[in-house]
């Protein structure tokens, strides 16, 4: 991970061209920093908790609890009966 110092007013430009997207230091009050993010519409930006959040739920979603599989085993069982 790059590590940099900015300080208010201050940016950080990643990327170059038609992609590139600029960090800038709007606000430091305690340990909370306000950022604005200038990007393309094409680059998403998200907070890296909800991405954490959405993965969990995906998984979970994904993943049928033993009750529902059970469940579906038997319904099969009855339909090639």
């Amino acid at each position: 991970m790059l590590v940099l110092s900015r300080r208010v007013g201050e940016s950080i430009v990643i990327g170059d061209g038609a992609e590139q997207v600029t960090v800038t230091v709007l606000e430091v009050r305690g340990d909370v920093v306000r950022v604005g993010i200038d990007a393309p519409r094409s680059v998403r930006v998200h907070r890296a908790e909800l991405l954490e959040q959405l993965a969990d739920a995906n998984a979970t979603a994904a993943s049928p609890s033993e009750t529902a599989v059970a469940s579906l085993s038997e319904a099969l069982k009855g339909r090639s009966q």
